[in-house]
């Protein structure tokens, strides 16, 4: 079970535009159908495109933003996110659960915050945990390897399905000479 996020920004997107063009042509039918002047004019509409030509440039720009906006909707709706969770080891009877990357972050920074360590900043990549800690003090020898050794013991604690590998990289706010 990989859950992926839902491509609701393009969906919105292109709902809304949607509704728009339904709006403004439900509006202008009104008002053309009760004798007002319509907010767009389906004659004007008519006679400019009428006027145009297949080798003139507004069809070609046109068509093209319309293709180009088409093959990114598709490529949005084709192309799989970052899954939202990650498995866990299978249990003794053979069943299998996940978490969510959300919880595994959260859990990993509470853990990265060993002795002299300020703040922690934690990415999860696919193979990768990716921590950037912060400390106050001077000398940063042995830092890294606390939190890395940290780190580990949190992933063991958490049974994850695949390994990943640790990489830890230590800021300091002051700096020896």
């Amino acid at each position: 079970m990989i859950r992926r996020p839902r491509r609701s920004i393009p969906a919105v997107l292109t709902a809304l535009v949607m509704l728009g063009a339904c709006v403004v042509a439900a509006v202008s039918a009104v008002q053309w159908a009760v004798g007002e002047p319509a907010l767009v004019s389906f004659a004007a509409l008519a006679e400019s495109a009428h006027d145009l030509q297949w080798r003139d440039v507004a069809p070609a720009v046109a068509g093209a933003v319309a293709a180009l906006i088409g093959v990114l909707l598709v490529f949005a709706a084709l192309i799989p996110g970052k899954p939202l969770t990650i498995a866990l080891s299978a249990d003794d009877f053979g069943e299998h659960a996940v978490v969510s990357r959300t919880s595994v972050r959260s859990a990993l920074k509470s853990a990265a915050k060993v002795d002299g360590v300020s703040n922690a900043a934690i990415t999860l990549r696919r193979k990768r945990i990716h921590a950037v800690v912060r400390t106050n003090r001077t000398s940063i020898d042995g830092v890294a390897d606390a939190v890395r050794s940290a780190l580990q013991q949190c992933l063991t604690q958490i049974g994850l399905a695949t390994q990943l590998g640790v990489t830890v990289k230590v800021k300091a706010a002051r700096r020896t000479k």
